[in-house]
């Protein structure tokens, strides 16, 4: 299974999604999808991020199917309209490394920076 976000975009400055958005794009999954689960993150910062759970035999292959399932959801309710997605691919994992790497004692390591999906600080345990 891979968890690929997929970034929405708007051109409006600070449009924002529908509160039932999730349920939208949930009521467009179909069984050859092979979607798992939907995960939105509406207040992200800079924008809003949507996060699917899909079996593929690739990462190739989970990406390719996410970009155009959200093309095809995203085009199909008028109260998406305009909206498109952005940068999909399977995250980095960047804060689990870092602590490798904070723990291995590297000088001149880079710092972690805030979450993509909350823009909020990653304070390691």
């Amino acid at each position: 299974m891979y968890l690929v976000h997929a970034v929405l975009r708007h051109p409006a400055p600070g449009a924002a999604l529908p509160p039932d958005t999730r349920e939208l794009l949930s009521a467009l999954v179909r069984p050859g999808d092979r979607i798992e689960h939907l995960v939105l993150h509406r207040d992200a910062v800079p924008d809003p991020v949507l996060g699917l759970f899909l079996l593929a035999d690739s990462l190739a292959e989970a990406e390719s199917r996410a970009a155009a399932f959200c093309r095809t959801a995203l085009g199909s309710f008028p109260e998406l309209l305009g909206w498109w997605a952005d940068r999909v691919g399977v995250p980095l994992v960047t804060p689990f490394y870092d602590r490798l790497l904070a723990a291995s004692g590297t000088p001149d390591r880079n710092g972690p920076g805030p979450f993509p999906s909350t823009g909020r600080p990653f304070h390691p345990r």
